[in-house]
């Protein structure tokens, strides 16, 4: 529970592509319009996979959203009326985001960022571990492994032979995968060794 108050907080939604987090944002924004709450949602110019100016997640539940290049142009187009601010895909935005998110939630608004917290690589990807840091909650997906079955909290690009950390896409070039089926290639521990980590014995 948050202390009635202090009504401004910032809720983080994270996990691997195909674990909900897109989806769990737009229940979440549906329910704070259902309690009359003014809503707006933004999402970075970048991310134009299903729409330009919706949220969708992959099994097409949407909502209206503002597409923005930068985290910094979310604080001009918040109304002073909106009570909550939804930010999708907020791996893609820089540092700033951040600062964005705790500036709106010191002026009353609950936030709410959902956002890639590992990139192709297995690695924090962008802002999302300050995001998880300075959030008063914070809730982890998992999508299903497409190799094994099992909890997927990676993500594999399966498709292109760019090293390149943002390559947009969805399943033509991404699946989900367990721990122990990602196989990142280019990662490297601190002695320029490849891993994953050995399978367990079974």
């Amino acid at each position: 529970m948050f202390h009635k108050t202090l009504p401004g907080f910032i809720e983080v939604i994270c996990g691997s592509m195909f674990s909900g987090k897109t989806e769990e944002l737009v229940r979440r924004l549906k329910r704070s319009q259902i309690a009359r709450q003014k809503i707006q949602v933004f999402k970075p110019a970048l991310d134009n996979r299903y729409s330009t100016d919706h949220v969708q997640s992959h099994d097409s539940n949407r909502l209206p959203s503002r597409a923005v290049e930068k985290a910094k142009d979310i604080l001009r187009f918040v109304d002073d009326n909106t009570r909550v601010v939804g930010i999708d895909e907020a791996q893609f935005f820089d540092d700033s985001v951040v600062d964005i998110a705790q500036k709106l939630a010191y002026r009353g608004i609950r936030v709410i960022v959902a956002g890639l917290d590992m990139d192709f690589q297995g690695q924090p990807f962008g802002p999302m571990p300050k995001l998880l840091a300075v959030a008063e909650q914070v809730t982890k997906l998992s999508a299903v492994c497409m190799i094994c079955g099992g909890p997927a909290t990676r993500t594999q690009r399966t498709s292109g032979t760019s090293t390149q950390k943002i390559v947009v896409g969805a399943k033509e070039l991404y699946e989900a995968r367990c721990r122990f089926c990602h196989e990142p290639h280019e990662q490297e521990n601190g002695e320029g060794e490849a891993y994953p980590a050995p399978r367990p014995a079974v």
